[in-house]
């Protein structure tokens, strides 16, 4: 026998492309791209306005606690701070004997934006003060997202 012989009578070997067993056809990829973007549409519409609310909801937090250490400060020093940063890092106008470890605020004031909140004295209205955010868009006004969020300090 010569090795002719002998190749042709093994089993002959195809590439998967002659057998039928190949990759994916263009239209099964197209099918999964637009199950894939159907899905993704799906996860972010139901998470879109999630995302907005729950910043609303951790600003109006941060505003109250704001709120709070604003009359701890005055119960302290007997005047409320001049603007919200002297509740994180001690102003000269105030005792450092008075001064609680780690101030009043462990991290200098942001909205749920990461936008600075607002401190009026006095507020409107007679009001001691003012703590407020603008919201998403920055400006004063707006609904949804956009709303002000404002904590008021009702006068006694």
């Amino acid at each position: 026998m010569n090795k002719k012989t002998r190749r042709a009578a093994g089993p002959v070997r195809r590439s998967p492309s002659q057998k039928g067993e190949g990759g994916f056809t263009l239209v099964e990829m197209m099918v999964v791209i637009v199950i894939i973007g159907i899905l993704a549409t799906v996860v972010i519409v139901n998470i879109s306005g999630k995302a907005d609310r729950a910043k609303m909801e951790a600003t109006s937090a941060i505003i109250k606690q704001l709120g709070q250490q604003m009359e701890l400060f005055k119960l302290d020093n007997n005047r409320y701070p001049e603007n919200l940063m002297d509740l994180h890092r001690m102003p000269s106008y105030v005792d450092p004997k008075k001064w609680p470890p780690g101030g009043y605020i462990t991290e200098p004031p942001v909205d749920g934006w990461g936008r600075d909140l607002l401190l009026r004295l006095p507020g409107p209205d007679n009001t001691p003060f003012d703590i407020m955010s603008l919201g998403e868009d920055n400006r004063e006004g707006g609904e949804g997202p956009a709303a002000d969020i404002t904590f008021r300090k009702r006068p006694k």
